[in-house]
């Protein structure tokens, strides 16, 4: 894209929202402005704008979103028939395994939930439609990774940030190409509380009809009750059969 076809404002805007998260819920203007990397100035035009229009609150020193932010979100969802195919499958498999189904797509270096059919609570942050976690460390993270080609997985691996979650978590880069090289050869991941102390999980691709990786879908369950090494035997099929289903419906572009 040429420079003179990019708005600017636009872009500014979206990193501003971008910089809230779960653990910066508020931001002070300077907040804005180190985490985006803008002056000073540009982070409070965009921060009074979406103060003004709505989509943020301001109580005089720090600005925190409002539900009306959810809207960007919901247009996607809206504008995708994915989630809604997804789910009533993923409610079937949930309720046959007992245990909580999810389905995501990559986005950048993180993975995005946009369906998910809940059990029981397995980990510490409430996941629903929207959550992010990092791919790399998570199932659907590496299966989606896995789909791609091994030059554009290892520029994501090098764009993300390889932190320790647990004492389990996969941080070396070859390591991780390695066992992303294991997940496109077996058809499946699965994480042993790489994410989280007491969480595995199992996932495998979901393809549309003419054979893309559109999106993971997984299980979770809990380590104490089934350890990692239980979850292919006890999880796998239901999960292909699932994907199986879902081919048939996902129908790719230029039809």
């Amino acid at each position: 894209m040429s420079e003179r076809d990019r708005m600017g404002g636009l872009a500014k805007g979206l990193k501003v929202i971008e910089a809230f998260s779960h653990e910066r819920p508020r931001l002070s203007i300077s907040d804005a402005a180190s985490i985006t990397g803008l002056d000073r100035a540009t982070a409070r035009r965009c921060l009074l704008t979406l103060s003004e229009l709505g989509y943020a609150d301001y109580d005089g020193k720090f600005f925190q979103l409002t539900p009306k932010i959810l809207r960007l979100g919901h247009a996607w969802l809206e504008a995708t028939p994915l989630p809604v195919i997804l789910q009533p499958h993923l409610d079937q498999l949930s309720e046959a395994v007992g245990q909580s189904a999810s389905a995501s797509v990559l986005d950048g270096v993180e993975i995005v939930y946009i369906a998910r059919a809940a059990q029981k609570r397995v980990m510490s942050i409430n996941l629903m439609p929207g959550s992010r976690l990092p791919a790399c460390s998570a199932s659907m993270g590496r299966v989606l990774l896995a789909a791609l080609s091994d030059e554009a997985a290892a520029q994501l691996i090098d764009r993300s940030d390889l932190k320790a979650h647990t004492m389990h978590t996969i941080t070396d880069r070859q390591a991780l190409l390695a066992q992303i090289a294991r997940v496109r050869a077996q058809g499946y991941a699965v994480i042993d509380q790489e994410l989280e102390i007491g969480l595995c999980s199992i996932a495998v691709p979901v393809r549309d009809d003419r054979g893309m990786v559109v999106a993971a879908i997984n299980i979770g369950a809990p380590a104490a009750i089934i350890p990692a090494g239980q979850m292919v035997e006890r999880f796998l099929e239901p999960l292909q059969m699932t994907a199986r289903t879902l081919q048939p419906l996902l129908h790719g572009p230029h039809r």
